[in-house]
């Protein structure tokens, strides 16, 4: 197996609802808390329960529910939040406070060793308050920061024993893979607690990176529903599955519910008031439409040609394009099956230089390729004979 154990943290409920056309109702996000935990996500990470009373009564909302997954919560590193957090009941809570240098002049000002000393009192506080609470450490901007100064609040906090993951924060985008891989081999090396990655995609690598922290040794990946969050969003759920789905099939189809996936993406969709992006991993328009001439004669024969994910995995099917000039005999033969009509080989190719003629003038549609097969049908059928009569004039 290319990457060990690990475990999903969907923040679709809390990462998500920064998203600039988020507006979750409790209805909403029990809707998608409860299709969350039937994929199979070992976490949904909720809003800081601090931010506001709603926020709060969600949360206690959610863990009525009684889900298999882990209900936890992200808050900053302050001492009311961690107070708020521990009142909501969550089963985990989540402590963030950067040092990269723009965080340090433009946000909370704080030398590294007032980084450390806060977070250990905020740490210290929610362990001895709640003792069974899963709580994680994660600096913010990670890969802005100065490696030097990182390590050292890692180490200072691994050292505190009261953890139990890091936290690992690519906050705008700006890490490469191999940065990531590095990034998390070397804190694996170096700690004992497991480590979380939670990686933004302004510069399209969030899926690519959240595979270098597994690979590097991450137990847990951060994702959302289509990917929302913050600006472009984070290491969409959909897009991170695929990924692994093409490492480990066998897995990926054991540890995950795949087929509730369409329902999540049409959900959050629908909720935010979009549509789900044509080209979005796996439930995209596009995702297994194929229509060129080369690509439909060999998917036609043996779909793994050109697909490398098996749609019924995730409850849908692929789809052939026919009405268009790259349109190939073997789609017009497959339309021609599907209507019932029996046309040979040759005259599927002749039918199939008419659909190309027309699509040459015009965009065209099923309709006028089921209207091209079934003439032809038509043209081609002999005379009846008439009854008790001859044919022959005589």
């Amino acid at each position: 197996m290319p990457f060990g154990p690990f475990y999903i943290v969907d923040t679709t409920l809390r990462e998500g609802e920064q998203f600039v056309h988020a507006y979750f109702t409790t209805d909403d996000k029990v809707r998608i808390a409860m299709a969350l935990d039937r994929f199979g996500v070992e976490y949904i990470e909720l809003t800081n329960p601090a931010t506001s009373p709603k926020s709060l009564e969600d949360v206690r909302t959610i863990l009525r529910l009684g889900l298999r997954s882990k209900v936890v919560v992200h808050i900053r590193c302050h001492r009311d939040d961690a107070l708020r957090a521990i009142e909501s009941g969550a089963q985990g809570i989540s402590v963030f406070l950067g040092v990269s240098p723009y965080l340090q002049r433009f946000s909370h000002g704080l030398d590294v060793e007032a980084v450390i000393d806060r977070a250990a009192e905020v740490l210290s506080l929610i362990r001895a308050e709640a003792p069974h609470v899963e709580l994680r450490f994660s600096t913010e901007d990670t890969f802005r920061s100065r490696w030097a100064d990182i390590f050292r609040v890692y180490l200072a906090i691994d050292r505190l024993g009261v953890v139990h993951r890091l936290g690992v924060a690519d906050t705008v985008g700006v890490a490469t893979p191999w940065q990531v891989y590095t990034t998390v081999r070397t804190l694996r090396r170096m700690t004992r607690a497991d480590i979380e990655f939670h990686g933004h995609d302004d510069t399209g690598c969030a899926v690519a990176n959240a595979l270098a922290a597994l690979r590097a040794g991450a137990t847990h990946i951060d994702t959302t529903v289509l990917g929302i969050g913050e600006r472009v969003g984070i290491t969409p759920l959909g897009g991170f599955i695929a990924r692994l789905y093409t490492l480990d099939r066998d897995l990926i189809r054991r540890k995950y519910n795949l087929a509730v996936l369409p329902e999540l993406d049409r959900m959050v969709a629908e909720i935010l008031g979009l549509e789900v992006p044509f080209n979005n991993y796996v439930t995209g328009l596009g995702a297994f439409a194929h229509k060129a001439g080369v690509h439909t004669k060999a998917v036609l024969h043996h779909p793994a040609v050109y697909e490398v994910l098996d749609p019924a995995d995730f409850g849908l099917s692929r789809s052939i394009a026919v009405a268009h000039r790259l349109t190939g005999w073997h789609a017009i033969k497959l339309r021609a099956d599907e209507l019932g009509l029996g046309l040979t080989d040759e005259e599927i190719r002749q039918v199939t230089a008419q659909v190309k003629a027309l699509a040459d003038e015009r965009p065209i549609t099923i309709e006028d390729v089921d209207e091209a097969l079934h003439r032809w049908v038509q043209e081609r059928a002999p005379m009846p004979v008439a009854s008790g009569g001859r044919t022959d004039g005589g």
